[in-house]
């Protein structure tokens, strides 16, 4: 069974109140900003510069307040990144490893804990600066295995 393109969001906005419904993931990145159904069917264009996140959840009546930073070093692999926003507000989250995956309008980490935020997408309009604190699970880090050591006797051998 193919699952559904259509995720739960809830966009948190500088100035206004958040608003929740759903958005296509293939294509909830317009142009002039993010394309949101509501719950009553509208359909809503959020532009970028009013967006300071969109979070992927679980559920829409969770109102507790998501961790804004890792407690110690992240254990998932990818870049460890540092979101600085134009309100001065610091969130830290993981972004794959890859650059090819960053959009143009912005871009999508893993928050400190994925409980009710799972993955948040942050428009490029919303943040002063983004910091890379350091990057885990590195392939150049990856410690070979040690060859056996050769001056110790074979028991068994004829």
């Amino acid at each position: 069974m193919a699952s559904s393109t259509t995720k739960k969001a809830l966009v948190r906005r500088f100035e206004r109140e958040s608003l929740a419904g759903y958005v296509n993931l293939f294509s909830y990145l317009q142009l002039t900003g993010i394309e949101l159904l509501l719950a009553d069917g509208n359909v809503l264009s959020v532009p970028y510069q009013d967006v300071k996140t969109l979070s992927f959840v679980r559920d829409f009546d969770g109102t507790t307040e998501s961790v804004r930073t890792f407690q110690s070093r992240p254990k998932m692999d990818g870049l460890w990144v540092r979101f600085e926003f134009r309100d001065g507000d610091i969130l830290e989250g993981i972004m794959p490893n890859n650059l090819l995956q960053v959009e143009p309008q912005g871009f999508l980490a893993i928050p400190p804990n994925p409980a009710r935020d799972q993955r948040i997408f942050i428009p490029r309009t919303a943040l002063r600066s983004v910091e890379v604190l350091g990057v885990v699970g590195s392939p150049l880090n990856r410690r070979k295995a040690k060859p056996a050591a050769r001056d110790q006797i074979d028991l068994f051998e004829g």
